[in-house]
Formats: C-alpha cells, structure tokens, sequence
C-alpha cells in the first residue's frame, strides 16, 4: 500500500558514529539509556581457552551507537539527495531492525530487537507535508481495519506535526 502512494523503501544505517548521535542532543534524551554502544570491532580465541574475549587492540576510534532511526544519519543522506525543490517531494518508507535495551520490563509491548516501519519524507511546502501526513493516515488506518481487523477512530482537527526545516542550498 506504500509503494502505491509513491513511497520507495530504504534501509539506513544500524550502526551511528557517536558524533553523528551527539548533534540529536535534544532528541537524544528519551533514547540515550536504550542504546547499546559498539567499542570494539574484534573478538579473539580467549588464551585460557573459554571461548572467546574481547580483542584489547581492536578498540574502535569512535564509538557506534546502535540506532537504526537516527534522524542525523537519514538527513545527512537526505541533504545529497535533495538538490532543489525539483527533487521534492522525496518520500521514504524506512525498514528497520531496532534493537533497544530498556531500563524497565514491558511485558507484550516490545521485545530488545524489532522490526519497526516509519515515513522519512521532504517536501516543498507545508500544504504538502499535511497531505501527506493525512493520506498515510488514512493507509494506516485501511491497513489496519481491513487486513487487521481492528477497529480505528480517527481524530478530526487532529494537530499536525509538521517540522519546517529552511532550505539551504
């Protein structure tokens, strides 16, 4: 049902350099304690025989952070994608394996690694980006009530969060 709105699948990265991480400083917030950290980019034979351990010389430059829905590494792209207006509207459904460590057990709501689906679009004015939003709501919703048989009410006069992000060219 994406694909017949014009939606192209995409897959980004899993693995983001920690300076990429630190510019989402605001974003950061509810996400930092559910990351795991990659420090290292080897394993080696343990000489006492049990296995294997951690390479002590293989320690990476920058740390990784496992995060496959980082806003700085899709946008990063984005900005080489998008040259001019010309290019808009660009819309991305991004697949994902999200692995998550949380603090708190919660039980049926999500386990540490999923399979998660989100929209990445860019379009030229705002009028776009609201129809946009209200023709995947309503594909959400279709998906949900006749594939899923699950019941949907939705919101009139719902507010739109629609980020504006000033062209630079």
């Amino acid at each position: 049902m994406f694909k017949e709105t014009g939606h192209q699948n995409a897959y980004f990265p899993l693995f983001i350099p920690k300076s990429f991480f630190s510019k989402e400083a605001a974003h950061v917030d509810g996400f930092a304690k559910e990351c795991a950290v990659v420090t290292h980019y080897r394993l080696k034979n343990d000489p006492d025989g049990k296995g294997v351990i951690v390479d002590p010389d293989a320690k990476l430059e920058e740390e990784l952070i496992v995060r496959p829905t980082s806003e700085t590494i899709i946008w990063s792209t984005y900005k080489n994608w998008i040259q001019s207006y010309r290019d808009l509207p660009l819309l991305i459904n991004q697949w994902a394996n999200v692995v998550r460590w949380e603090m708190r057990t919660r039980l049926f709501l999500r386990t540490a690694e999923f399979l998660w689906q989100e929209g990445h679009t860019a379009h030229a004015t705002k009028a776009e980006a609201i129809q946009e939003t209200e023709t995947m709501l309503g594909v959400y919703a279709k998906f949900a009530e006749e594939w899923m048989a699950m019941p949907v009410v939705q919101a009139t006069n719902r507010p739109m969060s629609v980020l504006p992000v000033p062209w630079k060219p």
